[in-house]
C-alpha cells in the first residue's frame, strides 16, 4: 500500500504520463509489478494509461476524491495484519477462547484502521508532501529522487 501511494503521489507531480519503467526504477521493482498494480487502479478509475510513444500512466481522478480506503479496495483489500490465530488444535477450549478474543481485537483494529483510511485523501498526502518539500528546499524528480 505504501509503495502504491508513493507512486500515485509522484504521478500527481508529473507534467505528463509516467511509464511503468520509470516508476519501477524509482521503486526498485520490475515494470511488470507496476503494471499489475496499476491495472487494479485503472479498473477503479483512479489512473488511466496511454499506449505508444509519449504514453504511460496518468492520474484520472481529483486527488481530493480518492481516499486511502479507496486505494486499499482497488488493491483487492489485502490482509491488513500479519498476525493470525493459532489453528493447530481447533478442539482445544483454550485455543477457542484465545482465538475468540483475538478475533474481536482484530475486527476492532481493522475497523478503526479502515475508518482512518477513509478519512485521508490523496490530496491531504500531496499537501503534506508539498509542505515537506518546501521545508527541505529540495526539488523532487521521479527520474532521480530515488536513484542510489
Amino acid at each position: 500500500m505504501s509503495g502504491v501511494l508513493h507512486v500515485l503521489l509522484h504521478m500527481a507531480e508529473a507534467e505528463g504520463p509516467v511509464t511503468s519503467e520509470t516508476m519501477a526504477k524509482a521503486m526498485q521493482t520490475n515494470p511488470v509489478v507496476i503494471r499489475r498494480i496499476m491495472a487494479g487502479l485503472r479498473d477503479a478509475g483512479f489512473v488511466r494509461s496511454e499506449k505508444g510513444h509519449g504514453g504511460g500512466w496518468t492520474i484520472a481522478r481529483d486527488l481530493a476524491l480518492v481516499t486511502l480506503r479507496d486505494v486499499y479496495a482497488a488493491l483487492g483489500s489485502p490482509e491488513l495484519f500479519a498476525l493470525s490465530n493459532r489453528t493447530e488444535a481447533p478442539d482445544c477450549l483454550v485455543e477457542q477462547a484465545v482465538n475468540a478474543a483475538l478475533d474481536d481485537a482484530f475486527r476492532d483494529a481493522e475497523a478503526l484502521l479502515l475508518d482512518r483510511f477513509g478519512a485521508v485523501t490523496l490530496a491531504a498526502l500531496s499537501s503534506d508532501f508539498h509542505a515537506r518539500m518546501v521545508a527541505s528546499g529540495k526539488a523532487i524528480d521521479l527520474e532521480t529522487v530515488h536513484a542510489a
